[in-house]
């Protein structure tokens, strides 16, 4: 095996995207990295490769360091389990020879499992979050729920600051600072990507069309309020968004849920989203 380490994005890009969109909304996260990325230099990223004898890629790990490290299969390699156990070891080992300063890592579940066991030994003490990639194809009319969905707008940086604050909490995921999430929150506005459900006239729940992969949108930020929820908002608000990334020519949407609460991914599923992949995100309490 071959560790392959890249100084430019252009050529990380040209190298790994074809192997990326053979599963598309799976790979959603490291294609949107690569190729919304406005920065051709590498700076202190980590984009590597590791190849076989035949010189075929069998592993790829990017990582805008300091945050996680995003590792990722070619689909040809999923069922070979010698192959994955010895790539993993050595990908970890080439890590730690090059002393890559990373906060954790963020890959499917077993792959993500194995490398963290191969980096550190047992994660048992780590911290872990479970998702599941879900993935819409058609545009799916959603029920009649009570109210009605609009852009994010100056009226709404009284409340969408806590909001973000309390996804990240739910999800276990770092804080923004509250400087860093209002002025997140202030781009959105007019950028026709963050939407809000109002009922009554009062915010209920919030949807935000986050990145894109050149066929689709991935859907993010979806948060109800624990005193608004029941109501069906998050599906409404997301059969919306939904439905109208599918009519500005998006072949497919897909968005991230907490694999481990039904109620989250039964919300997405009765608007038509299906599973695609379960993903963990594996955080070390030192240095990657």
């Amino acid at each position: 095996m071959k560790f392959n380490q890249f100084n430019s994005l252009a050529v990380f890009r040209d190298t790994v995207l074809d192997i990326l969109l053979e599963d598309e909304a799976g790979n959603n996260l490291p294609i949107s990295i690569i190729t919304d990325s406005k920065s051709e230099t590498s700076g202190s990223w980590l984009m590597a490769t590791v190849t076989d004898d035949l010189d075929r890629i069998i592993l790829i790990a990017l990582c805008a360091l300091p945050h996680n490290s995003i590792i990722c299969q070619p689909l040809w390699v999923v069922d070979d389990l010698a192959q994955i156990l010895n790539s993993v070891e050595f990908l970890a080992s080439e890590l730690r020879r090059i002393k890559c300063k990373s906060s954790g890592v963020f890959a499917r579940t077993d792959l993500a499992d194995r490398f963290a066991d191969a980096y550190f030994g047992n994660t048992d003490n780590k911290v872990k979050t479970s998702s599941v990639c879900m993935k819409l194809d058609t545009a799916v009319s959603p029920e009649i729920v009570s109210g009605s969905f609009r852009q994010l707008d100056e009226r709404d940086l009284s409340y969408a600051p806590a909001w973000e604050r309390a996804f990240c909490i739910d999800c276990n995921i770092p804080l923004y600072s509250p400087e860093e999430s209002i002025a997140r929150i202030k781009a959105r506005i007019g950028s026709d990507r963050h939407y809000v459900w109002e009922d009554g006239g009062k915010p209920v729940s919030q949807v935000v069309y986050g990145r894109d992969t050149p066929g689709g949108a991935v859907i993010n930020w979806v948060y109800t309020p624990p005193e608004f929820r029941g109501n069906g908002y998050a599906s409404a608000l997301t059969a919306e968004v939904s439905r109208l990334l599918f009519e500005r020519g998006k072949k497919f949407c897909c968005l991230f849920a907490d694999a481990d609460n039904p109620v989250s991914r039964r919300v997405y599923a009765k608007i038509g989203y299906e599973d695609v992949g379960f993903f963990r995100q594996i955080q070390f309490d030192k240095d990657l």
